[in-house]
């Protein structure tokens, strides 16, 4: 991509948040160009990936003053969502590796935090996923002096390509869940290919394995730790919100796809007596409804993202009250998101018509997208969560989930 140099960190100040969605945008349109090849190859998308390395937008989020952009949590957001409407399975990445940055701040010390943002900014790492509270097969064991982890996560989005690691395990010792993070390619550690499901096929969310993985002392992130504070337990809820404009996005490039398919390609229904299909009544009324739903869950989500923001601002001032009406806010976004998502990727087909079922077109991978991963949180739980809150006034109780 042209012009992706100038944008990497280099000891000047970074353009403005509005140079970085500028900067997404160009992604967006290049990754579209291979989305519907990429998706039937599987795989990781390696050129992908280092496009965005150089692009300089995997230090978005971090400070300023280590050298990062310094972009407030709904710029970042916005990126993931426009990275999304051609590509969600390297926004998915991408909101993740924002995420692991995040999981430095909130989990470990000050110390930590700073090191790592740093070095992410000066050596361009792209950061993994391998922290999955669910999957307890991963072991923190004493072998001498030394700390190690043996075992294997799943789900471990991004992992492949990726230069650091955010791992969770269970320790032994204490039967208690530890997050350290370490080097993909420190020895021990096995980064499988073998995601192979119907959707976000370049997430590379398949197993790690860990055999008897070194970790040090100071690659623990014990201060507070994993939901150690309040301020911690906000980890989950920007989790959420990353897959909030990850569905945004899918929703808003299939309705954009279907709109260019029906414009130009729609033949009028017989029984329509010559209606155009952009002025058939049935197909408006599908276009009407559809961005309704995506209007509102647009809204939704930028409330949410605003929400984030606020909390994230306290710090350790952050009271339980402030962190529920934040959680709230971004069930209430996830919520929306999913249902008009889904609606959007299945009623695409009704206004472009028979002919853009052909696998040449891909249009299905936006569906298969979005309900591959809607399925690994039900949304369900997050109906109920809002239901505790406006009939009782309950807040969630902080999890991984929630």
């Amino acid at each position: 991509m042209q012009g992706e140099a100038a944008h990497v960190s280099n000891g000047q100040a970074h353009p403005a948040p509005s140079s970085a969605l500028e900067i997404a945008d160009e992604l967006s349109r290049a990754f579209a160009a291979t989305a519907v090849e990429r998706d039937r190859r599987g795989g990781t998308p390696n050129e992908e990936r280092d496009r965005l390395r150089r692009s300089g937008l995997l230090s978005l989020s971090v400070p300023a003053d280590l050298g990062g952009w310094g972009a407030p949590w709904p710029v970042v957001l916005e990126a993931v969502r426009r990275i999304a409407r051609a590509d969600s399975a390297i926004a998915h990445v991408f909101g993740f590796h924002h995420l692991m940055l995040a999981t430095l701040r909130l989990f470990g010390s000050a110390g930590q935090a700073s090191r790592l943002q740093a070095d992410t900014v000066a050596k361009r790492w792209f950061w993994g996923n391998a922290l999955n509270p669910l999957d307890t097969r991963a072991r923190l064991v004493r072998r001498g002096d030394a700390l190690v982890v043996r075992g294997a996560k799943s789900f471990c989005s991004g992992a492949s390509d990726s230069d650091m690691l955010i791992v969770s395990a269970i320790d032994d010792a204490t039967s208690r869940l530890v997050v350290a993070a370490v080097p993909t390619g420190r020895p021990g550690i096995r980064v499988l290919g073998d995601w192979d499901n119907m959707g976000q096929r370049q997430t590379d969310s398949g197993t790690v394995e860990l055999d008897d993985v070194e970790v040090r002392a100071d690659e623990l992130l014990t201060t507070p730790g994993p939901l150690g504070s309040t301020f911690a337990s906000l980890r989950p809820c920007l989790a959420q919100l990353v897959l909030v404009n990850v569905y945004l996005g899918i929703a808003e490039g299939a309705l954009e796809e279907a709109r260019r398919y029906t414009r130009a390609r729609r033949r009028p229904w017989i029984a329509a007596r010559g209606t155009p299909a952009t002025e058939d009544p049935y197909v408006l009324l599908r276009y009407g409804d559809m961005w309704l739903g995506l209007e509102a869950a647009r809204l939704l989500a930028d409330r949410a993202g605003a929400a984030f923001l606020a909390a994230w601002e306290e710090g350790d001032r952050l009271s339980p009250e402030q962190r529920g009406a934040c959680a709230i806010a971004i069930a209430a976004a996830k919520v929306a998101t999913s249902r008009a998502g889904l609606e959007i990727t299945n009623g695409m087909f009704e206004v472009m018509g028979a002919s853009a079922t052909t696998a040449d077109a891909g249009m299905d991978r936006f569906w298969r997208n979005l309900r591959t991963h809607t399925l690994h949180d039900p949304v369900d739980y997050k109906s109920r969560e809002l239901g505790a809150y406006a009939l009782n006034g309950a807040i969630p109780e902080p999890s991984f989930y929630s």
